[in-house]
């Protein structure tokens, strides 16, 4: 038989006569492409009929089977003879026209009813006639899901590296006689699509046991079920038609993404059935398998609630992995990535991409977030080579090509077909050297720091830097900010040395307690301390213990229990923590705290974690613990100035104050309790350079320049030194006497973009000189 001009597959059985440049060029066509044509003959009979898309494919199949190895005159031979008077003499055309008229006929209702009723009149009786068995139906299934068997044979899914363990349990799970129907829970980003693609690729290669060898996995996509279902039963309809499909091939496994949107999926006013209802007596009775993939959350809110669904699946929990785990994976599928990019991953990149993503991107889990990482970075990398602009030209214009090629050779044109062939040759010829003169680029940790700090907002240097240079450095750089605590600065670096390194690995935070008088820099060493660490003070999570003094509000700490109202929104230590596990948590005036807040510090200082009124476990092992107290300061030392006789009255009445308000189990877990100084009016005067440098730089970022002269600085320190007090009040004095003046000025229209102020002091009190900038510059070089 004739073969069909457009797919060179099924049995023609339309012909046709296109013209094309004035030439007339006959066309044998199957039903599928006929109709894919548009031919109103045809199109007419097939609405007339009530054939189906799926009659039609049965139809081109059973052709194919009937007449694959006739010829056309055994064809003729083979329709019924018509004895009527007309000429005997039939040509292929008619002869295929009278075959498609009884073929179509039998689709029609009213041919049907007549043959019975013709039948009947004549005393026949009737019987249905055995089903022809064909190629069982996927078409819901092709529609409506992804057949991951077919993308692992093509090879359209990455490798799937270290989750063998939780395969193998998937694995286990199906090959259950009942409820054999895993759902697979963890955070997003941690795996779970890749656990189903991985099954797909086990299949594929014939690593799974004998009852799943012969197993199709498909990925459904509920979004599209739900799709174009306006009217009630549609939806229904849909899914029923999948269960059925499903059912008969008998070896057909349903993966559903986000499966908790099964229950409600679909649900419409007036009592339509969700997806959720729909699948349990088929899920019940065996007739489906489903692999689902959800997150702990949405699995506890949405399945959990429905007694009926949950226990027709069993768990699956999906852990992140660590991050020596993340880096096996990375080096598994940086190939992938490579030849995407035309770039180059060292294992140094790679361990770097995990390492700062974990550290300073905590809204996202292993491996996602470091995969991401390296993909930006390699697309950053590969915007740099300008020659792949003209490569992706060059690769475009191939493409069109091609198909120029293939529409020349169905229409048989082979002269056209050949020049294009010519074309062809040509093009990947120019894609082949522009290739090797792009070479590949290398993708270095630069890279991917630029991309985390493209996230973050953290700068580059921070990231780049590594752990053991921050220890190095950290006494050195909290001096800077932090003035007259020498001595608890150097406690402080030293105990973060111990506590963070290999040496002395442990899953518990290290915890201090920073004790002195208020305004001596507590706080300020905390926050200098999380930017030092951390990257930015936003690392550092500030709870004040005067809020916590009522017995119900430890509840505040891990979240409400069930029932009562907030339960769904989480503690705000536990919640802050699961967000940013790299943070400096600072219990600011520990003593107010209720004792039984003391009980849930007691298992963050001991185990490292701490488990939320939802039952989640947040650790706190990469977190420093900071809690600051004024106990024993309310008395000053006797003693003029400050020496170290003074300091260890202080420190010893401290510690003394201390023991008491505390319990001994409490104390015996801080690592360290760090007394800070009283400030003298020397260190003050530095606090003041500091402070002075941050009006400047605000200043300047308006465009404009300020000058303090000694004689300001003293007026100053002499209004804003308070020994009680610290060095609040010198905070105070700057906004009232210069940041106040400012503003003033800058709102009248006395200053504005390139203006040079210089302060100084006149008549007692605090006077500004608005002078062109190049006076003012000329006067600070002075």
């Amino acid at each position: 038989m004739i073969k069909c001009s457009i797919c060179k597959e099924n049995v023609a059985v339309v012909f046709i006569t296109r013209v094309i440049d004035g030439k007339t060029e006959p066309m044998g066509l199957c039903m599928s492409c006929a109709q894919k044509q548009g031919l109103a003959p045809l199109q007419q009979m097939i609405m007339q009929s009530g054939m189906t898309q799926e009659d039609l494919e049965n139809l081109n199949n059973q052709m194919s089977e009937m007449f694959g190895t006739m010829n056309m005159d055994e064809f003729i031979q083979s329709l019924p003879q018509d004895n009527s008077n007309e000429k005997n003499e039939m040509t292929d055309g008619n002869s295929m026209l009278r075959f498609l008229n009884s073929t179509f006929s039998k689709f029609g209702p009213s041919a049907e009813s007549n043959n019975n009723n013709a039948d009947k009149a004549a005393g026949k009786q009737t019987r249905n006639p055995e089903p022809r068995q064909g190629k069982l139906s996927r078409k819901n299934l092709n529609a409506f899901g992804t057949n991951l068997n077919e993308k692992a044979f093509s090879g359209e899914i990455d490798c799937v590296i270290g989750r063998d363990k939780e395969i193998e349990r998937v694995i286990q799970i199906l090959n259950r006689r009942t409820k054999n129907n895993p759902v697979l829970l963890g955070e997003p980003g941690v795996g779970k699509t890749a656990i189903a693609e991985g099954l797909a690729l086990r299949i594929v290669d014939k690593q799974v046991p004998v009852k799943l060898l012969d197993k199709e996995i498909y990925l459904l996509d509920l979004a599209a079920i739900v799709a174009g279902t306006q009217f009630r039963g549609q939806f229904e309809a849909r899914m029923k038609a999948i269960i059925e499909e499903a059912k008969a091939q008998k070896n057909v496994i349903l993966v559903i993404d986000e499966v908790h949107n099964i229950v409600g999926a679909g649900e419409a006013e007036g009592g339509a059935m969700n997806a959720a209802n729909i699948l349990k007596p088929a899920l019940a009775r065996g007739d489906v398998q489903i692999i689902g993939a959800t997150t702990l959350e949405d699995y506890r809110k949405h399945i959990e609630k429905d007694s009926a669904l949950e226990r027709r699946f069993q768990p699956v929990t999906i852990n992140e992995p660590t991050i020596e785990e993340s880096i096996e994976i990375l080096k598994g599928i940086r190939q992938y990535y490579e030849d995407f990019h035309q770039v180059r991953y060292s294992d140094e990149v790679i361990e770097a991409s995990v390492v700062m993503s974990a550290r300073y991107i905590q809204d996202r889990f292993l491996p996602d977030k470091a995969i991401d990482v390296i993909d930006e970075a390699g697309s950053r990398v590969n915007l740099k080579n300008v020659g792949t602009v003209e490569l992706e030209k060059y690769k475009a214009q191939l493409k069109k090509v091609q198909e120029l090629k293939e529409q020349a050779a169905i229409i048989d044109d082979y002269k056209r077909a050949a020049d294009y062939k010519v074309e062809e040759c040509q093009l990947q010829e120019k894609i082949m050297e522009l290739e090797k003169e792009l070479g590949t680029l290398d993708v270095t940790v630069d890279d991917i720091a630029y991309v985390v700090e493209s996230w973050t907002g953290i700068p580059i240097q921070r990231i780049s830097e590594t752990e053991a240079s921050k220890l190095l450095k950290i006494e050195e750089r909290l001096h800077k900010r932090v003035v007259g605590q020498d001595r608890g600065v150097s406690s402080l670096a030293r105990a973060i040395r111990r506590t963070r390194s290999d040496f002395t690995r442990r899953k518990r935070p290290a915890s201090f307690i920073f004790a002195g008088p208020t305004g001596v820099g507590k706080t300020e060493l905390a926050k200098a301390l999380a930017e030092e660490l951390f990257g930015n003070e936003d690392a550092l999570i500030r709870l004040d213990m005067s809020e916590y003094m009522e017995k119900h509000t430890v509840s505040k700490l891990i979240g409400a229990p069930p029932g009562y109202i907030g339960f769904d929104q989480g503690g705000q230590l536990t919640e802050k923590i699961r967000r940013k596990p790299y943070s400096v948590i600072l219990l600011d005036e520990i003593e107010k705290a209720h004792p039984d807040v003391f009980n849930i510090l007691l298992q963050i200082m001991e185990d490292g974690r701490l488990t939320d009124s939802n039952g989640r476990t947040v650790g706190f092992e990469n977190t420093i613990l900071i809690m600051t107290s004024n106990a024993g300061t309310n008395q000053r030392t006797n003693g003029i100035g400050f020496n170290r006789d003074n300091y260890d009255a202080l420190e010893k009445k401290v510690n003394n104050a201390i023991r008491e308000i505390f319990r001994p189990e409490f104390l015996n877990r801080v690592d360290e309790v760090i007394v800070f100084e009283e400030l003298n009016r020397e260190q003050l005067g530095k606090i003041l350079e500091i402070m002075l440098e941050q009006v400047t730089n605000d200043v300047k970022e308006k465009g404009m320049t300020i000058a303090f002269d000694e004689k300001a600085k003293e007026f100053l320190i002499e209004k804003g030194f308070d020994i009680k007090f610290g060095a609040r009040p010198l905070r105070k004095t700057i906004q009232r006497h210069v940041e106040d003046e400012l503003a003033e000025l800058f709102l009248s229209g006395k200053i504005r973009k390139g203006s040079g102020i210089q302060v100084s002091v006149d008549d007692g009190k605090i006077s500004m000189i608005v002078v062109d900038l190049p006076v003012l510059k000329s006067a600070l070089k002075r």
